[in-house]
């Protein structure tokens, strides 16, 4: 199969970085991106942890007739994800440490929810109530879900949004959100990264592009930690190794390499 390069899109966005930037150090630029690579990183060990522990929970039949909800939170340096009954109690239990592809173990032994993982729960239902109220705009595209992955942050939370899809030959970037809420779920502030969905179309015109390029506002001068963890979820399915975005509010070209989880700037 033939293989083109979108690199050659960089020229439709170049009248982009002639607009007024955001004056930063290259000191500081780094800082800020290799934050943003962290969190871009822990995102994608709670997805892909939930992605995982959700498959194998459907592919037992006893726990998946049960299977009502889930919780995903990281405990002793293990990411952990529970599948929950209506009741709920705990079903089945996975834990990832190293491996995201494999669990370190399993188990399937319905127990009572631990003081914390009650709480995780309370919260996560909390936010996602507060979130379906309009002034947010938080929509589902059609053909595409939704995914939440909730942070504790100090003592408060981060909640992010991020689009996902089963459709073929797509990374669903853009239609992501992060909403900063208190100890007890109350939403304090609210950041939509993109303005909307950004598909990242794997196939142009019958051929498989080797590198995918979106452009952010003004309001999202970085590559994003969800930008980050999308293209790690999905990008393994179609042999691709990098991704970039266009930053007009910094004046720079930014690129993510999957092999090297690395972030370059141009």
């Amino acid at each position: 199969m033939k293989r083109i390069s979108l690199v050659v899109l960089f020229s439709l966005f170049a009248s982009l970085l002639l607009a007024q930037t955001i004056e930063l150090s290259e000191s500081e630029l780094k800082n800020q991106l290799d934050s943003v690579l962290r969190e871009g990183n822990l995102l994608y060990r709670y997805e892909k942890s939930t992605w995982l522990s959700t498959d194998l929970a459907h592919a037992n039949p006893v726990i998946k007739s049960e299977m009502y909800s889930y919780i995903t939170y990281e405990e002793e340096g293990e990411i952990r994800t529970v599948i929950l009954d209506k009741t709920p109690v705990c079903i089945a239990e996975y834990a990832f440490e190293n491996d995201f592809d494999k669990p370190k173990y399993a188990k399937t032994e319905k127990r009572e929810l631990s003081g914390k993982e009650k709480a995780l729960i309370g919260i996560r239902d909390k936010l996602l109530q507060n979130i379906s109220n309009r002034k947010y705009e938080v929509i589902v595209p059609e053909g595409y879900n939704l995914n939440f992955i909730l942070l504790p942050h100090a003592d408060k939370y981060k909640f992010y949004v991020i689009t996902g899809t089963s459709q073929d030959n797509v990374i669903p970037f853009g239609n992501d959100y992060i909403f900063f809420a208190d100890k007890n779920g109350e939403i304090e502030n609210w950041h939509k990264f993109h303005s909307r969905l950004i598909p990242g179309y794997i196939m142009e015109e019958g051929k498989k592009v080797t590198e995918v390029i979106h452009s952010h506002l003004k309001t999202t001068p970085l590559i994003t930690a969800t930008d980050i963890c999308t293209f790690m979820l999905y990008a393994p399915f179609f042999d691709i190794d990098t991704f970039s975005v266009i930053s007009p509010a910094i004046g720079k070209y930014m690129k993510y390499s999957l092999k090297d989880n690395k972030i370059t700037v141009e």
